[in-house]
């Protein structure tokens, strides 16, 4: 494997080895047993998803919201114990299924499930977060309510082809450089969110975890295309007529040094760009974009 290669993931060359046999070992599964899986046909294990009741959403929905609220209340506890937290709430779901449905079915449901759809997913994701991950995108950004809006925008119509992960990460770093000296920017944030990492996503499997997992079960990859293509550029065009608007008011409420720093910042800004690949080390940049020594 490259030096550069090493070097641009961070991962070092021991960490490289590890996710080089787990890849292979993934492979060596997936053709092992992934083609036994599709052939087996009518005498495989089979599971009619309408048997279960809105119940067995529990254990999705505990996991959801451990994410989202243990990291904010229980800071320190989540951080030390959430692979333990994960794993209660995957067996709260696997152990009743077993015992309710049988040991054959649960275990062929989750050889199925990992192999032919969990480890494409996390191959994808890995795909998105190392491309995208090791761009970075410099310029003469300022914080304005017209800036912000039209990286929004830009967000919004390349996360259905490079992924919300993509998009979130290559434009992350642009929108918050663009706003450092601004005091009210959670909003920028919170909208980012909305509409980089999650509706502009609904136009193609790579956009959207759901889709690609519908695209490995046959369905037609610009099938969201055709029939979302409406519902996302309504929802997508009010969001940013709103963030808009919520952004001017918020842009007025700005202190006049506060705007004449950032006008002064992308000014130097101007002075030195560059285009680097900063997990890199050394950096390298393109010849084009400027010396990294200055960015």
């Amino acid at each position: 494997m490259p030096k550069t290669l090493i070097g641009w993931t961070g991962i070092g060359w021991t960490g490289a080895r590890r996710l080089l046999c787990c890849l292979l070992v993934a492979v060596a599964l997936v053709a092992m047993t992934g083609g036994a899986a599709f052939a087996a046909g009518d005498g495989a294990p089979h599971f009619d998803g309408r048997e279960l009741n809105l119940l067995w959403v529990i254990p999705f929905a505990g996991i959801l919201l451990s994410i989202a609220i243990l990291p904010l209340v229980a800071g320190d506890f989540w951080h030390h114990h959430f692979g333990k937290i994960s794993a209660f709430w995957a067996l709260a779901f696997l152990v009743p299924f077993a015992i309710l449905f049988g040991y054959e079915i649960a275990l062929y449901e989750i050889v199925y499930v990992g192999l032919l759809e969990y480890i494409p997913f996390i191959i994808l994701l890995l795909s998105l977060f190392t491309v995208a991950g090791g761009v970075r995108v410099t310029g003469t950004l300022r914080g304005t309510p017209e800036m912000n809006t039209g990286i929004l925008l830009l967000g919004t119509v390349i996360a259905s082809w490079m992924g919300t992960t993509g998009a979130a990460m290559l434009l992350i770093r642009p929108i918050l450089n663009a706003n450092e000296h601004r005091q009210h920017k959670v909003h920028v944030i919170v909208f980012f969110i909305f509409l980089v990492a999650n509706i502009g996503g609904s136009l193609t499997p790579l956009g959207d975890p759901p889709l690609f997992l519908g695209f490995l079960k046959g369905v037609s990859f610009f099938w969201p295309t055709t029939h979302m293509l409406a519902p996302m550029a309504l929802v997508s065009v009010i969001l940013l007529a709103v963030f808009y608007g919520l952004d001017r008011y918020f842009w007025a409420k700005e202190d006049e040094a506060v705007r004449t720093a950032t006008a002064r910042r992308s000014a130097s800004k101007a002075r030195s760009t560059s285009c680097c690949w900063p997990a890199w080390s050394p950096p390298y940049c393109s010849p084009v974009c400027g010396n990294p020594a200055s960015a």
